[in-house]
C-alpha cells in the first residue's frame, strides 16, 4: 500500500500540473481539487498493462515529465481498475488497458463531485467509440496517440493538450508504437458509470 505522504505528493503534483493551464482548463474541473479530499486506504492492485510503464517516461514531453515520473514511481502500489471484460473487448485489449482513480467515489482520495485519474493504453491498441453522461477532459501526458470525437476522423493530439468531451458525445483513442498515459477528469454525471460501448451499456 502506498504511503499517505507519497499519495499526497502525487495529488499535489496533479494540482500543480492542472494549475499550469490557466484559463485553458475550465475552473469547474479544477476547483473541486483545491479543497483537500480525504484519503481512503486502498490495497495495491496490479494489471498486465503496467509492463508498459518503463517506456512511458520516454514518451512524455518536458511539461509533463515531472508528473509522469512521479506517477510511474508510485504506479505499482496503486489500485488499478478496468471497466470492461474480455467479453466486451477481448482479452488482448484487457492485457493492454487499465486506469487508476486518484480522486473520486472509488479513488485513493474521496470525492463525490469529481473523478480524476490516469488512463494507460499499451502500443497498437484501439479504445473504441464509447460515451457516458459525465462531462470529461483528457490531457495526454505522452505523445503519439490519435483521438476521435463524434463524427470527426482520428487525428493525432499533442501531449499536454486539453481534450474536452461533452456529455454523451462518442469518442475513441488509438495508439501507435508508443503507449498512452493520459490524465482524465470527470464531472457532472455518475462518477462510477460504466461507459456505453458500441451502443450497448457494458
Amino acid at each position: 500500500m502506498t504511503r499517505p505522504g507519497e499519495l499526497k505528493g502525487l495529488l499535489d503534483a496533479v494540482q500543480r500540473f492542472l494549475g499550469s493551464f490557466g484559463a485553458a482548463l475550465p475552473a469547474r474541473f479544477v476547483t473541486p481539487l483545491l479543497d483537500p479530499p480525504s484519503s481512503r486506504p486502498l490495497a495495491a492492485r496490479r494489471l498486465p498493462c503496467l509492463r508498459f510503464l518503463p517506456t512511458v517516461v520516454d514518451a512524455a514531453p518536458g511539461e509533463s515529465e515531472s508528473l509522469v515520473t512521479r506517477f510511474v514511481h508510485l504506479a505499482p502500489s496503486l489500485h488499478w481498475g478496468q471497466t470492461y471484460s474480455a467479453a466486451d473487448l477481448g482479452a488482448d485489449f484487457l492485457d493492454r488497458y487499465g486506469w487508476v482513480e486518484l480522486v473520486g467515489t472509488r479513488g485513493h482520495f474521496a470525492s463525490e463531485s469529481l473523478a480524476a485519474g490516469f488512463l494507460l493504453l499499451g502500443p497498437h491498441t484501439l479504445y473504441p467509440d464509447h460515451h457516458h453522461e459525465a462531462e470529461e477532459i483528457y490531457i495526454p501526458l505522452t505523445s503519439g496517440a490519435e483521438w476521435r470525437k463524434g463524427e470527426e476522423p482520428f487525428r493525432q493530439r499533442r501531449a499536454d493538450e486539453v481534450i474536452h468531451h461533452a456529455p454523451n458525445v462518442p469518442h475513441a483513442m488509438r495508439t501507435g508504437e508508443a503507449p498512452l498515459l493520459a490524465l482524465y477528469l470527470w464531472r457532472g454525471g455518475p462518477l462510477a458509470q460504466r461507459s456505453i460501448l458500441n451502443g450497448v451499456s457494458s
